[in-house]
């Protein structure tokens, strides 16, 4: 069932800092929170709470300084999704792609793509993406085509899934191959007819991303609206690594929220084990001993994935949107694989073990804690993190450089 929306983005607030950024994550995430458990059951489309995150400014902050954005650094970036996704980290992952995208326009993109395209991310147009398919060998195996019409012009036709965001979206970033077989990213609008979005996302987590099936059926494709994607990876670059900085970002927020809502299950609502209180050892759940031990584990944890993240975010200002060679480019993608993967093990463990913690009552459905692990592991499944320590391995031990694709 399509489910497009097809309201006129609101005028944007313009952030013209990094401080400002950050403020404005606060303040949005503060104002989502309430309705995070709701949204969470209902796996509906979020449009208000997106509508407001569109408005509020955040779409334009990584937009370059010389084309009227913020250009906030990777350290600012990370922060304003590790923010918000502490709250709410389907919310935070819907604009993961509009980053990636904005940075290949930034890289890649005329004159003209920018002008049009970034002039419609600071008014408040969200870019979503039309990458993975379903079917193929892999999630990258590319059915959708762009090819010449038969009257002139480009046609679009295919089908997409994980089209995060994209129900919501001014602009539909496309992955296809041309009529010479290369890869090309193809920007549809998102009413452009032969668009259909369905509303098919049927996951046990980071259910409010919505991220279902986008079919394109011979959409017209304004020719000056098609970046060369394949020469994006045939040089050195750090479009992947700055786009799995969100993604890692998004698990430190799940570990932060969940070890959150840990302590305050544990001080407000748990009792102690009888043992501990026949014992004389508390009269509290946060004064058990074993309690207080696992809690600091945890806590330790989170604190060393939320370092990693920062120290990959430094990382990637040093190296920036251009590295010199491939060696420069390596530092920043080892530097985010190892956040990331440490980050979705951590996120996986603390929403786990949230519910030893605080016993038996917090697996009460009333209070919905479930959803920080089913958060974290879906989120999670979509980027092993087997394949970020093997990088890593590689690169420490052989010194091998990683893959230059976009998931590293």
């Amino acid at each position: 069932m399509s489910t497009a929306l097809t309201a006129a983005p609101p005028a944007a607030a313009r952030i013209t800092s990094g401080a400002e950024a950050i403020e404005v994550a606060r303040c949005y995430a503060e104002s989502i929170a309430a309705g995070v458990i709701d949204r969470d059951r209902a796996g509906t489309v979020p449009a208000a709470e997106l509508a407001a995150f569109d408005a509020s400014g955040l779409l334009g902050i990584t937009v370059p300084r010389e084309l009227g954005g913020a250009d906030v650094s990777p350290t600012v970036l990370a922060e304003v999704i590790r923010t918000i996704a502490a709250v709410d980290p389907a919310i935070a992952q819907v604009p993961q792609a509009h980053y990636l995208l904005i940075d290949v326009l930034s890289v890649w993109g005329s004159a003209g793509q920018q002008s049009r395209l970034l002039g419609d991310v600071l008014a408040g147009g969200r870019l979503a993406n039309g990458l993975a398919e379903r079917g193929g060998q892999h999630a990258q195996d590319l059915k959708t085509l762009l090819h010449a019409g038969p009257g002139g012009g480009l046609r679009l036709a295919g089908r997409k899934y994980y089209c995060t965001g994209a129900l919501t979206a001014r602009w539909i970033g496309v992955s296809a191959l041309d009529d010479g077989g290369q890869l090309v990213l193809a920007f549809t609008e998102r009413t452009a007819p032969g668009v259909r979005l369905d509303d098919d996302w049927n996951v046990m987590g980071q259910r409010a991303t919505v991220s279902g099936t986008a079919s394109f059926e011979d959409v017209p494709v304004d020719p000056d609206l098609v970046v060369p994607y394949a020469r994006a990876f045939a040089v050195p670059q750090q479009l992947g690594a700055r786009a799995q900085l969100v993604h890692a970002a998004i698990e430190v927020g799940i570990a932060g929220g969940a070890l959150r809502d840990a302590g305050e299950f544990v001080t407000g609502r748990a009792r102690p084990f009888f043992e501990a209180v026949r014992g004389g050892w508390a009269e509290t759940a946060s004064q058990d001993p074993h309690t207080i031990h696992h809690y600091g584990e945890l806590a330790t944890k989170v604190a060393a994935a939320e370092a990693l993240l920062a120290s990959a975010a430094a990382t990637l200002e040093e190296v920036t949107l251009h590295p010199r060679d491939a060696a420069q480019a390596a530092r920043g993608s080892i530097a985010v694989a190892q956040a990331k993967a440490f980050a979705s093990d951590v996120a996986v463990e603390v929403a786990s073990d949230l519910f030893a913690l605080s016993g038996a009552s917090a697996a009460d459905e009333r209070h919905d804690l479930s959803r920080h692990w089913r958060n974290a592991r879906t989120h999670a499944s979509h980027d092993p993190v087997h394949w970020k320590y093997h990088h890593v391995g590689n690169y420490l031990l052989n010194k091998a450089i990683p893959p230059n694709h976009g998931q590293i």
